[in-house]
């Protein structure tokens, strides 16, 4: 009996004993599970801090061994100033260097921007662009030079040479730094628009830049700059040739395949060098209508050249154009190449007669001057137009 109440006492003993053996039981697990955590998340946080590190490292070391990229005009026209912020400055601030890494779809793009508004927020001055389109060597850098100096402010020059063609014209030369990026030419096929769009591309991006000139290595100008920019300036008419010409050369050149979009009796043949105001030449590098059918279709014996932009411009533009260029030519030996003049042919007699012309029209009243530009002139015309431009072309 003893022993029976001994144990029932006991047995009362052991279950009032396992409640705190339970709780410490269950402290000592969550105390366990607290430090396990603890050591989780520091394992997680050395690790993530541990690939920030490594992240860092590896764009430090790649930057490093990057090679230098060439600036682009989209760099060199950004919208923002050094310090991030949005400025008019930004907008209308030509590049120093009209080199770029555009390609043409991207350079067209961005030419063809235009504001809407037709009032400007500054005192714009507007230049003339002039456009040379060369195999390379300008030989008659130096009349040029002649030609534009005391005139800073009113001009921009663009050149478009050969792709391997490399110029040494130092910095004191109104050509320094004025080759733009350039692709291979062919005479007579699409690559020769190509190149002229290139030029018109390029310095649509200057704002202040109203009229574009297109001239070529082997032109001079006739006049001084003064006169020539209140010629352009005050035109109400852009100048480049738009004839409806029959025969072979003219209506002969048209194919079947330009319609819908071009038809017989809009076909127009026109001088290749030609001066534009700023709304054609923007009308030139915005166009992906008529460019798709001149490039399949117009091939030689279709010049595109004489084509592609007559044609348009008429056609959409009729009333803008003086319909006549500015630039004389000699086509009176024949041949698919006018005349060339050398050292014999300048003469004083020769130059003062250049300018001439039996009848033509500006702002719609007859005109005795035609003509601003000539060609084509071989270098070696080079020192006696050097010599008779002060006196003769009134440098």
């Amino acid at each position: 009996m003893k022993a029976m109440v001994v144990e029932m006492e006991e047995g009362v003993k052991d279950n009032a004993a396992s409640p705190l053996k339970s709780r410490l039981t269950n402290q000592s697990r969550a105390l366990f599970s607290m430090r396990l955590l603890q050591i989780l998340l520091l394992f997680l946080v050395l690790t993530l801090g541990i690939s920030v590190v490594g992240i860092h490292t590896i764009k430090f070391l790649r930057i490093q061994h990057l090679p230098p990229v060439a600036p682009t005009t989209t760099t060199l026209i950004s919208n923002y100033d050094h310090h991030g912020t949005v400025t008019l400055e930004s907008f209308i601030k030509p590049p120093l260097n009209v080199w770029h890494t555009m390609n043409d779809s991207e350079l067209l793009w961005r030419a063809s921007m235009e504001p809407r508004r037709i009032v400007y927020p500054f005192k714009r001055v507007p230049k003339l662009a002039f456009m040379f389109l060369t195999k390379g060597p300008l030989p008659f850098a130096p009349l040029w030079e002649m030609f534009f100096k005391g005139h800073e402010g009113l001009y921009s020059i663009y050149v478009h040479a050969l792709p391997d063609y490399r110029s040494d014209f130092s910095r004191s030369s109104v050509f320094y730094k004025r080759y733009v990026p350039s692709q291979a030419v062919a005479w007579g096929e699409m690559s020769m628009c190509d190149a002229e769009r290139r030029l018109l591309s390029n310095a649509l991006l200057d704002i202040s830049n109203e009229w574009f000139v297109l001239v070529s290595e082997s032109c001079i100008p006739l006049r001084g700059f003064s006169f020539i920019y209140g010629y352009v300036s005050e035109s109400r008419h852009s100048f480049m040739g738009s004839i409806d010409e029959e025969g072979p050369d003219g209506r002969g050149r048209y194919r079947d395949g330009m319609e819908p979009e071009i038809s017989l009796s809009q076909w127009r043949k026109g001088s290749q060098w030609f001066e534009v105001n700023r709304k054609l030449a923007v009308e030139i590098v915005q166009d992906t209508t008529y460019y798709p059918k001149f490039k399949e279709f117009c091939k030689p014996p279709c010049y595109v050249d004489e084509h592609y932009f007559p044609t348009m411009l008429s056609m959409k533009h009729r009333v803008s154009l003086a319909n006549r260029t500015l630039t004389w030519t000699d086509w009176s030996r024949g041949g698919a190449h006018p005349a060339t003049f050398d050292k014999a042919d300048i003469t004083e007699t020769f130059l003062k007669n250049l300018p001439e012309a039996k009848a033509c029209s500006y702002n719609d009243e007859r005109s005795q001057v035609c003509y601003l530009f000539a060609r084509k002139f071989a270098p070696s015309a080079l020192e006696p137009l050097l010599q008779l431009a002060p006196k003769v072309l009134g440098f």
